[in-house]
């Protein structure tokens, strides 16, 4: 029962985040979308950090599935991308496709690395 209320609780804290900074994001990139890529971007960093420093059965369920679940967000990234096409803007949909995916990737395998270093560095 406590893994559902850790869940619950860390979904309900990465979304109010992810809905604060993603349009502070957006504001200060010039764009709503740019706000969802930076979330996504930063999440999976943070996901691949947390995710290699071991296993952490309570603290992942509350870190990466509720508040890092909670924080990305595929479902806005979609819908934006859809907006765009739908408003004859393809190159700027294909161009947050191709930004939100890399830069994700990207951020997740630089978050495990960080990661990674740090339980070594701890674990001496």
């Amino acid at each position: 029962m406590l893994s559902y209320f850790l869940v619950a609780l860390g979904s309900a804290l990465g979304g109010v985040l992810r809905f604060w900074l993603g349009a502070f994001m957006g504001e200060r990139l010039g764009a709503v979308h740019l706000g969802t890529v930076f979330v996504n971007v930063s999440g999976s960093f943070f996901i691949g950090f947390i995710a290699a420093l071991g296993p952490m059965p309570l603290t992942r369920q509350l870190l990466v599935i509720g508040i890092l679940g909670g924080y990305t967000t595929f479902s806005s990234f979609s819908l934006q991308t859809l907006e765009l096409a739908q408003e004859g803007k393809w190159a700027t949909a294909g161009g947050n496709v191709a930004l939100s995916v890399v830069l994700s990737l990207v951020a997740v395998a630089l978050g495990h690395v960080c990661g990674a270093w740090v339980r070594r560095s701890f674990s001496r």
